[in-house]
């Protein structure tokens, strides 16, 4: 049985207990603070592990990772004399990573997986390192992490490499938004580098501590997402003049699934005042409102079905081998393959971009007089002899669509290109890390294309009220004052890429209020 962890909203504990997606989100927005469990029950579990490796060492001398190499190595034998460098080894020459650098909230949520991991009991770790890689996280040192060089099985090795160098005093760190020499930093702050002990650099590398940190910050972005995608519809639906039946909670009692039921249930709520005066509603809406809550709530069940896959993956010890200090043995495997990050994060990315798709249906609806139930083109507010050259959103929604196209690109399965590597010993692996980072730039421009909906949507409403005296209905009209804080009406044309880009700020930092928990 899994222990019952003891965190609170502000604090996430790191004692060995299970762990949820959003507190590792929570640290890596710094909207939480990580506390070490230092009780001495706690202690002497994790460094029974290191204690009972010291003893097989002395007693049978062969042990994978501590008297032999690494991999398709492994029948490599290191001399005793030379098992105390074998650490500084694996993360010296897994050295090579390339692309960008994770930014500083990855690197956060890369850190506490890592961690979370450990403080399972079953890596041969001593407490002296937990404390080590949680003091990072606490005093927000941050490894500089390259993006690419991993392919997910025998775990994150070349980026986890990384925060075992930086243990160690090596490479490079983020502080206060400064890259800085991790050396410097050490002798600055008093630290002292830390010599790891066999089996610690293969611990803090063999796992999929890059993949889990940024699923779990994928699926709270997306959880979001799902919400304001909802919200966005429903004004669409109002300066549409859709047809707020579509959402009948009745309708949805026929055909359950849980993800449309939710969406369906908010937008009947939303849309509460009915259609907009001087419409007949259309018998049928074409699909991307009609259909809005299927879509949408395919992301919703996305996120419910998956999320034991994530937080499974979080609170097991991802390691090879495994360390059973309490009976004695060691057992090798393949607890490091992200199997289950990959297809998570491949089956988010594909629900994520669909919301993207119907966000840019919407927006094309909403500026063709074709289709717009009367709304000027392009919705610019602009009358008399100056319409003629004003735009509106034409170029908006041109940006809009080549988001989405982009995003939509992206949903090819990174867990189906899996390579043969290291000699033909990590035969299939998992690419979970790619699919993660194909998800969190799925994510991106979903959020993108998102910004560009919202402020449409807004500027639709406004056009209908004062077309039709139409009263936007109580929920709705609350989002439009919070958007018009920061973005006015749009009137005479003018560059929007400032006001795209606050709104895609406050997206990401989730900073509107939308939705009850559903009943």
């Amino acid at each position: 049985p899994r222990a019952v962890n003891a965190s609170t909203p502000s604090t996430v504990l790191f004692d060995g207990g299970d762990l949820r997606l959003e507190q590792i989100d929570a640290l890596a927005a710094r909207r939480a603070v990580s506390v070490l469990d230092d009780g001495a029950p706690f202690r002497r579990r994790i460094d029974r592990g290191a204690a009972f490796l010291d003893t097989l060492l002395k007693e049978e001398g062969v042990i994978y990772g501590v008297t032999t190499g690494y991999g398709d190595s492994c029948t490599v034998a290191i001399p005793e004399a030379l098992t105390e460098a074998l650490p500084e080894r694996i993360f010296t020459f897994h050295g090579c990573g390339l692309g960008d650098h994770f930014d500083e909230p990855a690197t956060r949520a890369i850190l506490a997986a890592r961690l979370a991991s450990l403080c399972r009991g079953y890596s041969g770790v001593r407490y002296e390192l937990l404390q080590r890689l949680h003091g990072l996280l606490q005093a927000d040192l941050l490894p500089l992490i390259p993006e690419e060089g991993s392919v997910g099985a025998s775990g994150d090795l070349t980026p986890l490499s990384y925060v075992a160098a930086v243990l160690a005093g090596q490479r490079s760190l983020r502080v206060e938004g400064q890259v800085r020499d991790t050396g410097e930093v050490y002798a600055e702050r008093g630290i002292s580098p830390l010599t790891l002990r066999p089996k610690e650099g293969l611990a803090l590398m063999n796992g999929t501590a890059v993949m889990t940190g940024l699923a779990c910050l994928a699926f709270a972005r997306a959880a979001y997402l799902e919400q304001l995608a909802t919200r966005i519809t429903a004004l669409a639906s109002f300066a549409l003049g859709g047809n707020p039946a579509h959402f009948d909670p009745d309708l949805f009692a026929v055909k359950p699934h849980p993800g449309p039921v939710r969406a369906a249930h908010r937008l009947h709520q939303d849309l509460a005042a009915g259609p907009a005066p001087g419409h007949d509603a259309r018998l049928q809406d074409r699909y991307s409102l009609r259909c809005a809550p299927h879509v949408i709530g395919v992301l919703g069940d996305t996120l419910t079905q998956l999320r034991g896959f994530v937080e499974t993956e979080l609170n097991s010890a991802n390691d090879n081998p495994i360390i059973d200090a309490d009976n004695q043995r060691v057992l090798h495997g393949g607890h490091f393959y992200g199997g289950h990050i990959g297809q998570a994060m491949d089956s988010l990315k594909t629900a994520t971009a669909s919301v993207a798709d119907l966000l840019d249906r919407q927006l094309a609806q909403l500026v063709d007089p074709k289709f717009n139930q009367g709304l000027p083109a392009n919705l610019s507010a602009v009358e008399g002899p100056r319409a003629c050259i004003n735009h509106g959103f034409k170029a908006v929604q041109i940006g809009a669509s080549a988001w989405t196209a982009e995003a939509l690109k992206l949903t090819m399965p990174a867990t189906s290109f899996s390579r043969s590597t290291e000699c033909h010993n990590q035969d299939k692996v998992s690419m979970g890390t790619i699919a993660a980072r194909d998800a969190l730039r799925v994510l991106a421009l979903t959020e993108q294309v998102s910004a560009a909906a919202l402020l449409a949507v807004c500027q639709a409403a406004e056009l209908r009220q004062a077309r039709d005296g139409a009263a936007l209905p109580e929920a709705l009209a609350e989002t439009l004052v919070a958007v018009r804080r920061d973005s006015p009406p749009l009137i005479e044309d003018r560059p929007l890429e400032h006001e795209l880009r606050g709104t895609l700020t406050r997206i990401r930092e989730r900073h509107w209020s939308l939705y009850e928990p559903h009943p």
